[in-house]
């Protein structure tokens, strides 16, 4: 089976990390093509011996992308065209269907109620994306929220098929050795109550619900990794708080975290990585409100932590068992305040890993996607003998006169929420 992925860029995100951790499984021949800059994650999955292919797209609105990816498909001849993220998906689906390539399937990483990839869900949007979805075989949704999400739409129920993201819980468990050491490099005291948090440093992910929170609380020490626009707005939050000591904006380059302090960067590689992080805190907090599935938190319970979160798919669609550590709290930060003050109070210590992890293996993931490749490759033939007309993708006028897609980055931001 030759499997060709498209995918908008390949920096560090969920959707990209989680296609990379599936490339060193899927029992396929596969390659990569990613529209936008390649990133580091590029860079990681070419050193999992997979190629990469960029696309060069040089702004949102470049359709002379759609014939270059369409000539790309035709040379390559895949059995099937794997897409993840909405702009790779649109493009993806018709340069697929122009190649001749009829078996696309997509995965829908991040649709939430009202946005997608984080911004607003416009009509122009939404419209362009039910047009094209109709040109692939199967949609795969990343939980049971994204799923009913879908069908909300009016995706129709047999092209929508449920993969839950995975992990590698084995690099999250706990490594006292690793706690010490990071905690000694970013100069916290061995008994500091040490909250934790990772992310892109976007609005929408609520960070700064999660530092009002911690400034509130004398003596305890957030680390936060991620980069983003939100990164220089946090920082001076910390310090009109009195808090630029306690709240440790750390940077992520290449799958480690940068300890460089208020956006003074260390040297790349110079800090822990995720694992090490999440070995160094005592709590860990996920203060978005709206996730497609949340696998940070899951990584979180990796390493035996309790976890305040706003927003998780993955443990919400479970029974309470499944991950005991796990705790809700509305979007707040005197309820998330009080939750941390009693955590600190009652130093619970590690947890046993939850069932949950278990069922989130990446082994797991990898075996139901294979198996939506091959139902969708099954039914080809059968759409080759009937071949239906493609449908004309809504497209928009650009001001330069160039014909551009609806895009969800020039959409307006998500209004913000309240702290209280």
């Amino acid at each position: 089976m030759k499997v060709l992925h498209v995918i908008t860029g390949l920096d560090m995100g969920g959707a990209e990390q989680q296609l990379r951790l599936l490339l060193r499984r899927l029992p396929a021949q596969c390659e990569v093509v990613t529209l936008t800059g390649p990133g580091p994650v590029a860079d990681g999955i070419e050193a999992d011996g997979t190629p990469v292919t960029h696309l060069g797209m040089s702004g949102h609105h470049d359709l002379t992308a759609l014939p270059r990816l369409t000539q790309l498909i035709r040379a390559g001849r895949p059995d099937l065209v794997h897409t993840h993220l909405y702009r790779a998906c649109v493009y993806g689906r018709v340069a697929a269907r122009l190649a001749g390539v009829r078996t696309v399937v997509a995965t829908e990483h991040s649709l939430g109620d009202a946005v997608i990839e984080g911004r607003r869900l416009t009509r122009g949007v939404r419209t362009l994306y039910r047009a094209t979805e109709r040109l692939g075989a199967a949609t795969v949704a990343v939980s049971d929220t994204v799923a009913a999400r879908l069908r909300r739409w009016g995706v129709p129920e047999e092209r929508i098929h449920v993969v839950p993201n995975g992990i590698e819980a084995h690099r999250f468990a706990f490594d006292p050795a690793a706690r010490a050491l990071v905690r000694a490099r970013l100069g916290l005291p061995v008994d500091a109550f040490v909250v934790g948090g990772a992310g892109r440093l976007v609005p929408g992910k609520r960070f700064d619900v999660l530092v009002r929170a911690v400034t509130q609380l004398p003596g305890v020490h957030l680390l936060l990794a991620g980069e983003g626009p939100e990164r220089e707005t946090l920082r001076r939050l910390a310090e009109q708080f009195g808090s630029g000591d306690r709240i440790h904006l750390l940077g992520v380059r290449d799958g480690a975290v940068d300890t460089g302090h208020g956006g003074r960067a260390a040297p790349a590689g110079d800090g822990p990585d995720i694992p090490g992080l999440l070995s160094a805190i005592d709590v860990f907090v996920s203060p978005s409100p709206e996730e497609a599935f949340g696998l940070a938190v899951l990584e979180a319970l990796a390493s035996g932590l309790h976890v305040l979160y706003g927003s998780c798919p993955a443990v919400d669609e479970l029974p309470q068992e499944q991950a005991p550590g796990a705790r809700r709290f509305s979007l707040g930060v005197h309820e998330l305040a009080t939750s941390l003050r009693e955590l600190r109070r009652e130093s619970p210590g590690r947890l046993t890993v939850p069932p949950v992890v278990r069922r989130y293996d990446i082994a797991r993931s990898a075996e139901a996607l294979t198996g939506v490749y091959e139902q969708a490759l099954a039914a080809a033939p059968a759409r080759r003998r009937r071949p239906a007309p493609v449908p004309a993708p809504a497209v928009q006028a650009h001001p330069s006169g160039v014909v551009a897609l609806p895009d969800p980055a020039r959409s307006p931001a998500p209004s913000q929420l309240s702290n209280r």
